[in-house]
């Protein structure tokens, strides 16, 4: 919005002409983000609380881990939809109107969002969230939808670019909805099961945000794509502002949520803000480098599948409790030094990342 009401008035102030360049406007999103959260958060807590929306603790009846989360019952959750709704405000004020890419991120955002709302509500009212099929159906309706509309939209894509080499293309045609989907499936689920100690998931959303605000800009970017023999994609570098907006609000956010949190990000947010992560994946065809920086989420979710599978197949268990970081805790790990230490996991993946950009 800022863009269209201060760049046209540019040629009678020269200043204003600072708004057509995605790293102004980006970093101004950031700063919104951020004060957002910091300005409403007391306001929201207060209501979180004035409504009863806390945590209820359900460890499948596993005994040491309740025992461990003990401290934490009561705390309120759902903060997640700040998070939202400040990403939601940044983008649209300073995010150009006339770009796809913004539109379909906020559909992401906001579908997704409102699906993680409603378990969240229903959680805090009858101790049990929506059932894991109906969960994934809705997941997978909003991803097919997504699907649709790329696949509609003439100037959006439908090729599959292939890491690491130049001349493999495959356009998925009409399959590349069923891709998206699987995508964004993949991506909101990850991210929830990461969700599980404090600060955990949103630290790494924050340092995979950084990474794709990063990897937006020089896709959109016609002279950095062709030197780095990535396709050019037009108009993908306003993403790097959704991308600066979450980051700004993960850090404001990560200032209430880390250990020990005071409040809980819920699937509002963590449905929401994985989704979004894959669906920038999709639009500047990432996605498998969406797999290495996302190594920590990738890690989270195999851990949850095999252990399924472990269980169902051999009667056994694999993991000492799934996902991931249960079974650090059972180890004997301490909650902070878990942390900490996937957070280096999830820096290292994204470094890692970068570095693929040139192995062409």
């Amino acid at each position: 919005m800022i863009y269209h009401i201060f760049y046209p008035l540019s040629k009678y102030f020269f200043a204003l002409n600072v708004t057509k360049y995605i790293t102004f406007r980006g970093g101004c999103a950031f700063i919104t983000s951020f004060l957002i959260v910091m300005i409403f958060w007391k306001y929201t807590l207060k209501r979180l609380k004035r409504l009863q929306i806390i945590e209820k603790i359900d460890m499948y009846g596993h005994v040491h881990l309740e025992a461990l989360y003990a401290g934490k019952k009561g705390t309120p959750t759902m903060g997640g939809i700040l998070i939202v709704l400040s990403v939601l405000v940044s983008t649209l004020l300073w995010s150009r109107w006339d770009n796809y890419f913004i539109w379909l991120s906020i559909f992401v955002l906001l579908s997704l969002g409102a699906l993680g709302l409603l378990d969240d509500l229903q959680k805090t009212k009858t101790g049990k969230g929506f059932s894991r099929s109906k969960k994934f159906i809705w997941q997978i309706v909003i991803g097919l939808v997504l699907g649709l509309f790329v696949v509609l939209t003439k100037n959006l894509s439908t090729v599959f670019d292939f890491p690491f080499f130049k001349r493999i293309v495959i356009d998925l045609g009409y399959f590349y909805i069923f891709w998206a989907a699987l995508v964004v499936v993949s991506t909101s689920n990850a991210v929830n099961f990461t969700d599980g100690l404090d600060g955990l998931a949103i630290g790494a959303i924050i340092i995979n945000s950084i990474f794709f605000a990063f990897l937006c800009y020089l896709t959109g970017h016609i002279k950095f794509a062709h030197y780095l023999f990535i396709p050019f994609i037009s108009g993908a570098g306003e993403l790097s502002i959704v991308c600066f907006a979450l980051v700004g609000a993960g850090l404001a956010f990560l200032w209430f949520n880390s250990y020990p949190a005071e409040v809980f990000m819920g699937d509002v947010g963590a449905l929401a803000l994985g989704g979004l992560l894959g669906a920038i994946a999709l639009f500047v065809k990432k996605e498998f480098l969406l797999i290495v920086s996302g190594g920590l989420f990738v890690a989270e979710a195999l851990s949850v599948i095999l252990q399924i599978l472990s269980v169902r197949l051999r009667g056994k268990k694999i993991f000492k409790a799934a996902p991931l970081h249960h079974h650090l805790q059972l180890m004997g790990w301490g909650e902070s030094k878990i942390i900490i230490r996937l957070w280096i996991v999830s820096i290292i993946c994204a470094v890692a990342s970068i570095l693929t950009l040139k192995l062409r």
